[in-house]
């Protein structure tokens, strides 16, 4: 097993960073917040899992080993490979994966694209305390609930380390904000993959 990558990071899109390793680039399949966290011509070091099938060796990458570990931990569950595992974690960070299963969340769960209500109740019967318990929240975390909307700076960083000018990710940003806004008022949670890619189209429609 490949347990990490580490060196250069060669090339960035929105859903995949090549790493070079000894010479050689390693593709590795990351979500939009662990990309967001890259910058193209610096070092990385992302926690790896590599999913083996018949016909293909895939290496998912992760900011750390506690999401790689939930990744992992999320696919035993039946019906969740390593696609919708890791749609889960581009929806929600492992603590708040973590919540959702302590609280028995179904809602939270289908905020994941490719997740119903009986796809979430089921996830939920299956993996409840599987995951562990999420960390407490302390009190310097709550203050940032006050400040700019975590997934606006999520989104920001994703597109800046796709090469783009913070003008055009500020402006990208404000283009999908009634996207994102009617998601939460829905009772969901901002779906940064899918704002990502809305953010895209808009600044591609612009050039």
């Amino acid at each position: 097993m490949i347990a990490f990558v580490s060196g250069a990071v060669a090339a960035l899109t929105p859903t995949l960073a090549v790493i070079e390793v000894g010479g050689v680039g390693m593709a590795v399949h990351c979500t939009p917040n662990t990309i967001a966290g890259l910058r193209t011509g610096e070092q990385a070091r992302l926690a790896t899992s590599l999913v083996v099938r018949e016909d293909s060796l895939t290496l998912y990458g992760f900011a750390d080993d506690d999401e790689r570990q939930v990744f992992e931990l999320l696919q035993t569950a039946s019906g969740v490979g390593p696609r919708v595992a890791q749609a889960m974690l581009g929806v929600h960070s492992p603590d708040a994966l973590r919540t959702a299963f302590a609280a028995g969340d179904a809602k939270a769960l289908t905020a994941v694209p490719g997740i119903g209500p009986k796809g979430a109740q089921k996830l939920l019967l299956e993996l409840k305390g599987k995951l562990g318990a999420p960390a407490p929240v302390v009190g310097a975390e709550r203050a940032v609930a006050s400040g700019p909307a975590p997934w606006t700076e999520q989104l920001s960083a994703a597109l800046i380390g796709l090469g783009y000018a913070s003008r055009e990710a500020d402006e990208a940003v404000e283009a999908v904000t009634p996207q994102a806004e009617a998601a939460i008022a829905a009772g969901g949670s901002a779906p940064v993959p899918q704002l990502l890619r809305a953010a895209l189209q808009s600044l591609n429609r612009a050039r």
